[in-house]
């Protein structure tokens, strides 16, 4: 039997130690892996599928939800997709040692603030097997030692990534703890991981918000994080009709069980009536399911099937083919329905005018405001940021998708020639 306890010791202390030497790698010999790693999976790619198949034949015995499976499948797109996000990383700017806002004081003594790594990162996520890469090449390229603790249903998929993952390590020259994978599908690992603040400096979790209520409150580690997405588009009166038919359609239905979809639409009631009937019927054809209010049943008509909204649509992240909707009187009542439904994760205006659009922009308080753009743009890769390694909804650190940036702090340097405090 597996001591699941000195396991966990072990697997820290070595983290520790490779954080130490990985802060001082350099940029290139980083990238250099980074390459070796994108190869190794495109490589692998028939390897990672059948480790996959394990793990979906396991995960459709237990009935996991649609969404889960869709969440834990790997397909060679999906796998092309983790090796370009690598290679986007490599290409990136190396943020650490990267010296800001350095100023020469009256004694010439100078002052800045260099960019340093966190040290080592835990990450416990569920399901998505691409987790396993982007968090381990932004944790390298950052210069930060990872643990990654996936969840039981993705075993066999994350192990046989981070092999191909620890190759690239070893074949470069770097520490080969830099990346660790906790190979058991025992819970009791997480509790454990989860106070071992003498190893770890972050926590990440990417999953359920089950998992994540969890991880906040048995953490002696600080934690980057978000609960959930109910994200929002609001159409307002001075849209573009054509546009908002797009970008509503793929806020919702390009992807349904991600946090970055969109789960509610605002109409700004002066368009509603022009909007509404064809939204509903794009919608319906694409297997949408409608939840509404009043106003928005009577006006979308009785040839598509909609279902009255209750108090708790507007609430609710379904993760699903479903989609709450109301119409609002006003720029106000649609800032006012946000500010008491959202999760703080993506909300969307959809508007020809400048200054409603900065004024959304200003009054909506999540972690990513877009204009004229679909909620599923809300992602580390879309924004250039090579990968994510998770949306934190978070005021403190980091807010947002958190790449390469977020996944560094900053101390402050001097540069001096003998001052001394009179």
């Amino acid at each position: 039997m597996i001591d699941i306890t000195a396991m966990i010791k072990q697997i820290g202390q070595q983290a520790k130690q490779a954080a130490r030497e990985l802060a001082w790698a350099s940029g290139d010999k980083k990238n250099r892996a980074l390459i070796l790693m994108a190869q190794s999976l495109r490589d692998q790619a028939g390897i990672l599928i059948a480790a996959n198949q394990l793990d979906l034949i396991r995960a459709e015995q237990q009935n996991l939800t649609p969404a889960m499976l869709d969440r834990l499948r790997l397909t060679e797109a999906h796998i092309e997709g983790m090796a370009e996000g690598l290679s986007q990383i490599a290409q990136l700017p190396d943020p650490v040692g990267a010296i800001d806002h350095m100023r020469r004081m009256v004694n010439q003594m100078q002052v800045g603030q260099m960019r340093v790594p966190l040290g080592v990162i835990g990450i416990i996520y569920e399901s998505r097997p691409n987790v396993t890469a982007d968090a381990a090449g932004l944790c390298l390229k950052s210069g930060n030692a990872v643990i990654l603790r996936g969840g039981s249903e993705a075993i066999h998929s994350n192990r046989a990534i981070t092999t191909c993952l620890i190759q690239a390590l070893v074949e470069t020259g770097l520490p080969k703890h830099a990346i660790q994978f906790i190979d058991t599908i025992d819970r009791n690992a997480v509790g454990l991981l989860l106070k071992t603040p003498q190893y770890i400096d972050v926590i990440i979790p990417r999953g359920g918000k089950e998992l994540i209520q969890r991880i906040m409150a048995e953490s002696h580690i600080p934690v980057i994080k978000h609960l959930d997405g109910n994200c929002h588009t609001y159409v307002d009166s001075h849209a573009d009709l054509e546009q908002a038919f797009a970008l509503t359609l793929n806020g919702k239905m390009q992807r349904t069980g991600v946090c970055n979809a969109t789960e509610t639409l605002l109409v700004h009631a002066d368009i509603a009536k022009k909007f509404l009937p064809k939204m509903a019927k794009l919608l319906h054809e694409a297997g949408c399911e409608l939840r509404v209010c009043e106003l928005s049943r009577k006006l979308i008509g009785k040839t598509i099937p909609v279902q009255t909204a209750t108090a708790e649509d507007w609430d609710c992240e379904y993760l699903g083919p479903i989609l709450a909707i109301r119409v609002v009187e006003s720029i106000q009542a649609a800032l006012d329905h946000i500010e008491a439904h959202s999760s703080r994760h993506t909300e969307v205006i959809v508007t020809q005018d400048h200054q409603r659009a900065m004024r959304f922009l200003r009054q909506v308080d999540s972690a990513a405001v877009l204009v004229n753009a679909s909620s599923r743009l809300n992602d580390g890769f879309q924004f250039g940021l090579g990968a994510e390694i998770g949306i934190s909804t978070d005021k403190l650190h980091v807010r947002g998708p958190v790449g390469l940036e977020g996944l560094t702090c900053q101390k402050y340097v001097v540069f001096g020639d003998g001052q001394i405090r009179s």
